[in-house]
């Protein structure tokens, strides 16, 4: 009985404690955006170019062959007609989703999104519902050797996806602070004093090629401390979201990604872990990932983990009771992920600045450098 009544006052903390980037706010309940994107009912009824892949049952792949099978005019046409569904549409064309998103977000006439028209910005996904989901790709992901993937916890949505007062902490800033740090060759040896269980971790040959990283805001995200942040109701549909996310990159050609998930993003990846073709999941300040051990998610993917001293994310009680609570810390030697160094990361939000033992170990995962 005192066991059980344990548990219950720190499943009563974890509601508390867990949380997102913004901190120590009280909780408000999210509904999590789900289902097809606007527009669908009227690219069901096109008939134009014959019957187009419906975007609640398609398949990325079913997708790919369509578009495949499509000459430039009949391309250009749909995505002037239906920009929201080309440009959410996981299996279309890389460059119609930019031109497509471009086109949505300049018809939303929304001065909040207007930053995300910029030409030099490469928007993958868009969805104005709710407080807004997009997907922003920094490299070339068409010619990409490596594909890196950011999924972002809470508080964070299409208007702050992109906190330009806050660097290398919004989705946005941290993929840049990946994508430039792939930019920077590694010195010889383990990777940033990184280690796994079993030895070190080994720095192997440059590997060939450009590294492409996607700020993937595509989810609802709780917001604030509360419920949403302790259970897995808005984790379950975002990794739904996020496995046929990767499944369309598959479709285009892209590289198996590796997935870096911070925070609440942590418990998305862990959900999604055994539908994704990942290469890697690097589990940062993260809260549990709903799973017991590395083993438990029931991935082919390399898992890493990892947390700074003063990232506040440590206080969270890593238990799981009557849905409350993510379980085990990823961190721990009994879970059994790779270490990840972190050791001068400041806070909960640091794990991306410029110059982190974290930073250089990401960049090293993410162009293929460690064995």
């Amino acid at each position: 009985m005192r066991r059980f009544g344990r548990t219950l006052v720190t499943a009563a903390l974890a509601v508390t404690v867990v949380g997102g980037t913004a901190g120590w706010a009280s909780g408000e309940s999210q509904s999590a955006v789900t289902g097809p994107p606007p527009g669908t009912a009227a690219w069901r009824a096109d008939t134009a170019y014959g019957p187009l892949p419906d975007p609640a049952t398609a398949t990325p792949y079913e997708v790919a062959r369509f578009f495949a099978g499509l000459d430039d005019a009949a391309r250009s046409a749909l995505v002037r007609t239906h920009p929201l569904v080309v440009g959410n549409l996981d299996g279309a064309p890389v460059p119609l989703r930019y031109e497509a998103n471009r086109l949505a977000v300049v018809a939303t006439g929304e001065a909040r999104y207007a930053s995300l028209a910029a030409p030099d910005r490469r928007i993958l996904a868009f969805d104005p519902r709710g407080r807004g989901q997009v997907a922003e790709v920094f490299g070339d992901l068409e010619h990409a050797a490596h594909v890196s993937v950011i999924v972002p916890g809470s508080d964070n949505d299409a208007t702050s996806h992109d906190a330009r007062r806050a660097p290398h902490t919004g989705p946005a800033g941290m993929a840049r602070a990946l994508r430039t740090a792939t930019e920077t060759p590694l010195a010889d040896g383990p990777v940033a004093g990184g280690s796994v269980a079993g030895g070190p971790v080994a720095a192997g040959p440059v590997a060939a090629g450009p590294v492409a990283v996607i700020a993937w805001t595509g989810y609802t995200t709780p917001v604030g401390v509360g419920l949403d942040a302790a259970d897995g109701r808005l984790a379950a549909a975002g990794a739904l979201r996020l496995a046929r996310f990767t499944a369309g990159l598959d479709a285009v050609g892209a590289p198996d990604p590796v997935l870096f998930c911070h925070s609440y993003g942590s418990v998305v990846c862990g959900l999604a872990a055994r539908h994704t073709d990942a290469a890697d999941i690097v589990a940062l300040g993260s809260p549990g990932m709903r799973a017991d051990t590395a083993d438990d998610l029931r991935t082919g993917a390399r898992v890493w983990a990892g947390r700074g001293p003063s990232d506040w994310i440590a206080d969270v009680p890593n238990v799981s009771f009557a849905g409350i609570g993510h379980g085990a810390d990823p961190t721990s030697a009994a879970f059994g992920a790779r270490r990840v160094p972190a050791a001068d990361v400041r806070g909960h939000a640091g794990y991306f600045t410029p110059g982190t033992q974290s930073l250089a170990a990401f960049a090293a995962i993410a162009k293929g450098e460690v064995r």
